[in-house]
């Protein structure tokens, strides 16, 4: 049998799985974007849990946020980044335009994370972890962080293989003639 929570916002009350851990804002999102199949690339989710991590360290420095707030919002960041709870991040990349619904998603499942990291409640998804920050800001931050991880990881190895290649090719037809 299923078990819920009740979330609520300025919306009212919504029915979340209970071994979820996003919040009303991303269920909302599942209910009421229905669009196709595709999901947020799993890239995106990492480089939104660096772009996270970055502003909680930014926002420690600027007395926005609490050490301890700061701490438990860069270790489930780090968790995230190796490849852990991205079964929390559900939405479709068919959304409103701004992506506010991932980064919302995102400041939800990383808050009640930390504060079960905590053993407190001592985040909220939009005082805390999104302090500072906008969906107009941080989905195009993502993204370029996303290509530019994409761009070193596999792109620029892949064109080293090419060139090693060529080369090897270059020097086993040395002396061909060619046209």
């Amino acid at each position: 049998m299923t078990t819920y929570r009740i979330e609520e916002d300025c919306l009212g009350q919504i029915k979340v799985k209970a071994d979820k851990y996003w919040k009303s804002q991303t269920q909302r999102s599942l209910e009421n974007f229905k669009i196709g199949q595709e999901l947020m690339p799993k890239s995106l989710i990492h480089s939104f849990a660096i772009l996270k991590e970055a502003c909680a360290k930014a926002n420690l420095h600027f007395n926005k946020i609490s050490e301890k707030q700061c701490e438990a919002i860069v270790k489930v960041c780090q968790n995230i980044e190796d490849g852990q709870y991205l079964d929390q991040f559900p939405l479709h990349v068919w959304q409103t335009g701004s992506g506010t619904q991932t980064n919302m998603n995102a400041n939800e499942v990383i808050s009640m994370l930390g504060n079960e990291y905590a053993k407190e409640n001592i985040l909220h998804p939009n005082d805390t972890v999104n302090a500072s920050q906008s969906s107009n800001d941080t989905f195009p931050a993502a993204l370029h962080i996303m290509v530019a991880k994409k761009i070193n990881e596999e792109l620029l190895p892949r064109l080293d293989q090419m060139i090693a290649q060529i080369k090897k090719l270059e020097e086993e037809n040395e002396g061909i003639i060619k046209i």
